[in-house]
């Protein structure tokens, strides 16, 4: 459950939130945020207090205000915000997956170019769940267009190597279905064409599906008629909760019953998160970059030259938002016959083949952020993704991913244990969120009616960074934040998870505000007048 998730987190990362909070002093300077008075009223700087922040120089006002009018553009409010959380509690009624089918390129008339189409389904279309909604009928369409994103690029062939990649399809309401997909060549002799095993699902978690493609690839070797049985058997078994481990039973010839386990982590929201190879193809400036576009919902492309880089990077990158939740397209790989999507006037974050660059250009694309993932190059860019982030708290995290091997090196011999890039990258971000609007629930204002209400000016004057005021007065019209905030006010409970922890342990170290003058002298002798006392 998540007080286990909690605990781990707590314990074995010990030594790296300490850190990384060590950095993070050392480039921010003095103390955070203003306390909020009992008054409701906030606290003042004692006279002639700096802060280590108010030095900084201001941005230009004509690009922030630019930047302004741009994300206020964009939020429409959206009633039907997806946050993380929300996600979660929705999954724990679902089935472990919805669909799964085999899609295979079908050629029709005589010199046509191959058309992806589905040739098996499971469960069948008399029974399964997409049969109702519309949106889902639509879905179910796209699915082979994602699975082969590049058909006119294939050919019959002997040999191909299997490779994994995913995709997510989402619907009008902002649901997000997550698409496991297998390509390889089917059992046979001589030139073939390539065939993908997809399996669809609402959960995130990559490692869990790779491993159920890949006993439906040891069964289908041995026969596909072993694969429908495996799949009713994994569909029937019970959805699992964070942490535990499912069990499924199936009969395989000369083998007799198999009995395969299934773990979904404690921590789903990293489990399909590959940052190895999103550090591989972009450097930390970069990477930073492509976060901050995104954290003021502008529209991003990623180009690679394969599915699986694709796929790595766009996930990763969306995982380093939280406790954010990216609210609009996001297509990890995009079918080169849905090119034209790019030229949408709202935020997406999109993946395309290096095959399409050429194409995407010839498109009158504006104000996008177009990366290389090849290269690392910008290939077009809106040129102010540099001054978006407040410097200072920019320039520790900048150097937490720096130092990532070194700092990783040294928990590692610390704890003798395996720290991941994961816990540090997360951990990484999260500090750097938490900096600047960990202090949210200060200002979250209970009502009469016990309805919990944010105070939206207090929240963003509170903070004594004129850097972070500036970036707040411009992400607080995302979405995104929209999103965050209307999860909090929702939830009487409160929210539990990683960011919340961070937050509450950074509340704990702002001192309550000194008295200045005469009143902190006062208060000092009454001190010392105490001390004495009790001797």
């Amino acid at each position: 459950d998540w007080k286990a998730v909690l605990i781990s987190t707590l314990l074995f990362g010990f030594q790296l939130v300490l850190k990384i909070q060590e950095i993070f002093d050392s480039k921010r300077g003095k103390k955070k945020v203003k306390l909020v008075a009992q008054t409701g009223k906030e606290a003042s700087p004692a006279k002639g207090e700096t802060n280590g922040y108010d030095s900084e120089p201001e941005n230009p006002p004509k690009s922030r205000h630019k930047r302004l009018l741009q994300v206020q553009a964009q939020s429409k409010r959206n009633p039907h915000y997806q946050t993380l959380e929300r996600d979660l509690i929705e999954f724990q009624e679902q089935q472990l997956f919805e669909l799964f089918v085999v899609v295979s390129l079908q050629k029709k008339p005589p010199g046509a170019t191959y058309t992806p189409q589905i040739i098996q389904q499971f469960p069948s279309k008399p029974d399964h769940p997409f049969r109702q909604p519309k949106d889902a009928e639509e879905r179910l369409k796209v699915i082979p267009k994602f699975c082969f994103p590049d058909p006119k690029d294939w050919c019959p062939t002997s040999e191909s190597k299997s490779e994994t990649f995913s995709f997510v399809l989402t619907g009008e309401d902002g649901s997000r279905w997550f698409g496991y997909c297998k390509k390889l060549l089917p059992e046979g002799k001589g030139k073939r064409l390539p065939e993908v095993y997809c399996m669809v699902s609402r959960l995130g978690c990559f490692n869990l599906f790779s491993k159920i493609l890949d006993e439906v690839e040891k069964r289908r070797e041995m026969s596909p008629a072993l694969v429908h049985p495996f799949m009713r058997s994994v569909m029937e078994a019970p959805f699992p909760a964070p942490g535990r481990t499912i069990t499924v039973k199936s009969f395989l010839p000369g083998a007799g019953n198999e009995v395969i386990e299934l773990c979904r982590p404690l921590d789903s929201r990293l489990e399909h998160v590959d940052f190895e190879c999103l550090f591989k193809c972009l450097s930390v400036s970069h990477l930073i970059q492509v976060c901050a576009s995104l954290l003021l919902e502008r529209r991003v492309i990623f180009v690679a030259d394969n599915l699986s880089t694709l796929s790595k990077c766009g996930h990763a990158v969306v995982a380093t938002l939280y406790p954010f939740t990216w609210q609009h397209t996001y297509i990890p790989v995009l079918p080169d016959s849905m090119i034209d999507i790019v030229c949408s006037p709202t935020p997406f974050l999109i993946g395309i083949l290096s095959c399409s660059l050429t194409q995407l250009q010839d498109l009158p694309i504006e104000e996008v952020l177009i990366v290389d993932l090849c290269t690392d190059e910008f290939l077009q860019q809106v040129s102010d993704e540099n001054e978006i982030l407040p410097h200072k708290l920019q320039a520790a995290l900048v150097q937490v991913l720096e130092e990532r091997n070194e700092i990783l090196s040294q928990e590692r011999y610390y704890t003798q244990g395996d720290v991941t890039l994961a816990s540090l990258v997360s951990e990484a971000f999260v500090r750097f969120f938490v900096e600047i609007v960990g202090h949210y629930s200060l200002h979250m204002h209970i009502t009469e009616k016990g309805e919990r209400v944010f105070q939206r000016e207090p929240f963003r004057k509170s903070h004594t960074s004129r850097s972070v005021r500036h970036f707040l007065d411009i992400f607080m019209e995302t979405q995104m934040f929209a999103g965050f905030i209307q999860d909090r006010e929702l939830r009487k409970s409160g929210v539990k998870g990683l960011f919340e922890v961070r937050a509450l342990e950074y509340l704990e170290t702002i001192p309550e505000s000194e008295p200045s003058g005469m009143n902190k002298i006062l208060r000092s002798l009454g001190s010392k007048m105490k001390f004495l006392q009790k001797k």
